[in-house]
């Protein structure tokens, strides 16, 4: 059972998204929060497995309540989709965000990808934020990059373009498993949280697919 802390100033949008999530057999709804302070304080009494976060609360805003939460994965949902808010939500430690116009099933998805260790965006913002990194590379931790194995090198290209662990395999030819291991050593050595932040450093490094169709060299260290 995966259990889901819901933090939203708003009593009737709290009310709708612990009904939504009463309806998945797998979730349970564990608490609720009317402001930041009461999501942290609750995240850490309850420590469930999943937090829902608003962004605009009153008090301790959802932004810096995603920055003090530990031992749970949040999942930023708002009717937002400000460039600065996701920035801010990703650097302070978000597995997700995503908007309030999203249907109940998707929503219901995005838990269940956040709680498996995943990392989740919404497709409009997903595109919004590889074209911001994709037009403007920055050169990445060289001593890190360099650390990668050859086959990391690939498993990390892959992941910046959007693959599961599953179509990884297919690809290179390798086991499931092997894919899942090599994604987790590329979290070790590059000290990333999880999946969006390998993409992101991927992508800041000139991985990836830029959507005007045309590979960027990647930016790797000389060895």
């Amino acid at each position: 059972m995966i259990s889901v802390l819901v933090a939203d100033d708003q009593a009737l949008v709290r009310a709708g998204l612990v009904g939504i999530i009463g309806t998945a057999p797998d979730l349970e709804a564990v608490g609720e929060a009317a402001d930041g302070a009461q999501a942290v304080a609750l995240a850490r009494e309850l420590q469930p497995d999943v937090v829902i976060m608003d962004i605009r609360m009153p008090g301790v805003d959802g932004l810096e309540a995603t920055r003090q939460i530990t031992g749970s994965r949040v999942l930023v949902l708002t009717t937002f989709d400000l460039d600065q808010y996701v920035y801010a939500a990703l650097r302070g430690g978000a597995s997700g965000f995503l908007l309030k116009d999203t249907p109940p099933r998707e929503l219901l998805d995005g838990i269940r990808t956040i709680a498996r260790g995943d990392a989740l965006l919404s497709p409009a913002i997903t595109r919004r934020l590889i074209t911001a990194f994709t037009t403007r590379p920055i050169p990445p931790d060289s001593a890190a990059l360099a650390n990668l194995t050859a086959r990391e090198r690939d498993v990390l290209l892959l992941v910046a373009e959007g693959l599961s662990n599953a179509e990884i395999a297919v690809h290179l030819d390798i086991a499931p498993g092997t894919a899942r291991t090599h994604v987790a050593a590329l979290l070790s050595k590059l000290k990333a949280r999880d999946r969006i932040q390998l993409v992101i450093l991927a992508h800041r490094s000139g991985l990836g697919q830029p959507l005007s169709g045309q590979r960027k060299e990647p930016v790797w260290p000389r060895e």
